[in-house]
């Protein structure tokens, strides 16, 4: 009854101040008589209360003392009623000095202002205080309402808070904070008292929690992760708050705090790079960004903003999210210039073009097609855009004297068992002999030539969260529909890293890089694909196999349990940042790597899909394909049979 109860007019706020000013008045001149009843002067007492009034309701509107909400009273509200009081008090007081200057007596002595000013600031805060307490209780009356902790007693946790006593839809009640900060614990704020974080197990046997709010964005990932698989095993609701810098005023409204994403879960501490190093490489210079609309090239577009190039060039086949992407650039970096380039980087006269027109002095090549199942269908575009691609934009970049030029690759190409990862594997092999071709090639040559070359660096890592086609949009796009959850096989692994991690270790690679290396990311422990289903229902607020069914339908074309990151004959080598490793490859000479391509790209133009494929096995020995119509060509390959 009380939760729907209308917002009084601003006229009887406005009335009620009024009265609490007289009322205070009224006990004032009672306190400085000792209570006696008897010493007050009506006629007296009128002409104080007149004057008073008069000058309270100038002041009172002037500074909208009406205007708070009384049930959501706040500090600030509080600041609003002393200033208020003070300038009432102040003005009365001129008033009064006024009259004696003119050798008049004052209407009310300066003892009489002093009292009622406090106590017209005591009921003043004292009825809206109470106001919102008796809002507050009844709300808590309900009977089945959620016990609320939240994590960090932060200015976000405390907003939090306050947010949710004054949501009277909301079914929950904050109970206790915890946190990890030891000079907290034990205090209590607005009535709630705050626990170390290592109790927080204790405060869910004793049954004080249904729902965890987490608002501290300073929390180790291990630690939250922990706490989080705590609360999913006991059923609890994790929720989260957004950073304090996203906050409008430092306010916060409860459609702000929203369901933990399995974003946060899988993200690992932040990682360290040598931004003085990338800024000195890349100030004013011109860089170029192939496949710039997709997942991995729109984020370095956006990080490479932050280091003064001269102009970053971003091309991509894709009209409507390369236009979307450069406004987005254009809003967020103002002072930096970006080009959109719209061009297909398998069409020699356009690419040859945009190299042509902007010389750009570093590549980021992130330009591919990546969907393993859709590759396996169309092996012909994958060589075409992954291998003819890469060879186009590396000979352009030799040409037209490119000094750095970085390939994105994938764990896929690892003994690749799908015509994806098989084309980026050879795409590696090109970059990395041909840069070895050029720098033999500059080795003969008199040194003070002049002559430079590009340095090739290639960088391999493994699914990144929220990407294109990634896994966790599809399962939540099907959590969303009421299931099932599609996974393909109970065992199958991947390993996971944000696409902004990514893109740093993508732009500290290349500022290490000599030519030729291929630098392997450290990607963390693989996560098992139907673990991460069940996380991500469980944090919905659903049951696995309940409420959301999950199916199993069996391995896609082209698709392996588990990924790896090196090849069985390949080994690292350390950097001195901990988290990019070189991998040692396999060298091949350029000469046949050369013409054996070249007769790859040839084959395309007869779009015989089972020789493309046969050749890409010669070309890479360890290509054994998995769940694919073409496993029968690894027979005939050891077999020397025709296809």
């Amino acid at each position: 009854m009380f939760d729907r109860l209308n917002i009084v007019p601003r006229w009887i706020i406005f009335t009620l101040d009024l009265c609490c000013s007289a009322t205070a008045l009224f006990f004032a001149n009672l306190l400085l008589n000792s209570f006696a009843f008897d010493t007050i002067n009506s006629v007296d007492f009128s002409r104080k209360l007149l004057v008073v009034s008069v000058v309270s309701s100038a002041v009172f509107y002037r500074l909208k003392m009406y205007a708070g909400i009384v049930r959501y009273t706040s500090a600030l509200d509080s600041v609003r009623i002393l200033s208020s009081v003070a300038l009432c008090v102040l003005i009365l007081f001129l008033l009064n000095t006024i009259l004696i200057a003119i050798n008049r007596s004052p209407l009310i002595s300066n003892s009489l202002l002093v009292a009622y000013g406090l106590m017209n600031f005591l009921l003043l805060i004292t009825y809206r205080s109470t106001v919102k307490l008796f809002f507050l209780y009844i709300k808590n009356m309900k009977v089945n309402r959620r016990q609320t902790i939240i994590y960090g007693a932060g200015d976000v946790g405390i907003a939090a808070k306050r947010t949710l006593d004054h949501d009277h839809a909301a079914d929950n009640v904050v109970v206790g904070f915890i946190d990890d900060n030891v000079q907290k614990v034990g205090k209590v704020i607005d009535g709630v008292r705050i626990y170390h974080t290592d109790y927080f197990e204790q405060l869910i046997i004793q049954g004080k929690v249904d729902e965890l709010i987490i608002s501290s964005h300073n929390v180790p990932v291990e630690k939250k992760a922990a706490i989080v698989d705590l609360c999913l095993e006991r059923n609890i609701k994790v929720l989260t708050m957004p950073p304090i810098h996203r906050l409008i005023n430092g306010e916060v409204t409860p459609n702000q705090i929203q369901k933990m994403r399995i974003e946060d879960l899988l993200e690992r501490e932040p990682i360290k790079i040598d931004n003085q190093t990338i800024s000195q490489q890349l100030r004013g210079k011109r860089v170029l960004v192939t496949g710039a609309a997709g997942s991995i090239g729109s984020e370095i577009a956006r990080q490479l903003g932050k280091y003064l190039p001269q102009m970053i060039i971003l091309t991509d086949q894709a009209e409507t999210p390369l236009h979307e992407l450069q406004l987005e650039l254009e809003d967020s970096q103002r002072n930096q210039l970006y080009h959109a380039f719209i061009g297909d980087i398998r069409d020699e006269d356009r690419m040859d073009a945009l190299f042509r027109t902007f010389k750009p002095h570093y590549v980021y090549h992130a330009a591919a097609y990546k969907h393993v199942p859709m590759m396996e269908n169309h092996p012909v575009e994958a060589v075409r855009t992954n291998i003819l691609g890469t060879r186009l934009v590396s000979r352009l970049a030799v040409r037209y004297g490119v000094e750095k030029f970085v390939m994105i690759s994938t764990d896929k190409a690892v003994n690749p068992t799908n015509v994806m990862g098989a084309s980026k594997r050879i795409a590696e092999i090109y970059v990395q002999t041909y840069f070895n071709h050029l720098f033999q090639q500059h080795s003969l040559l008199n040194s003070n030539s002049g002559a430079t070359y590009p340095r090739f660096i290639t960088t391999r890592f493994g699914n990144v969260l929220g990407s294109n086609g990634s896994v966790i949009p599809r399962f939540k796009s099907q959590i969303e529909k009421g299931g099932p959850v599609t996974v393909t096989h109970p065992e199958i692994t991947r390993y996971f890293m944000t696409i902004p991690e990514a893109c740093q270790l993508v732009l500290e690679a290349g500022s290490m890089g000599n030519g030729g290396e291929i630098y392997v990311f450290d990607m963390g422990k693989s996560v098992k694909i139907v673990e991460l289903a069940n996380k991500m229902i469980k944090l919905s607020g659903l049951v696995p196999n309940k409420d959301i069914n999950i199916e199993y339908t069996g391995l896609r074309p082209g698709e392996k349990l588990y990924e790896e990151l090196l090849n069985d004959l390949e080994n690292t080598l350390p950097t001195h940042h901990q988290k990019i490793m070189i991998a040692k490859v396999r060298n091949y000479d350029f000469e046949h790597i050369e013409y054996e391509v070249s007769q790859l790209i040839n084959l395309t133009k007869n779009q015989n899909e089972r020789e493309i494929v046969l050749k890409m096995k010669k070309l890479v020995p360890e290509f054994k394909s998995n769940n694919s119509v073409y496993e029968d060509l690894d027979e005939k390959r050891k077999t020397g049979l025709d296809v």
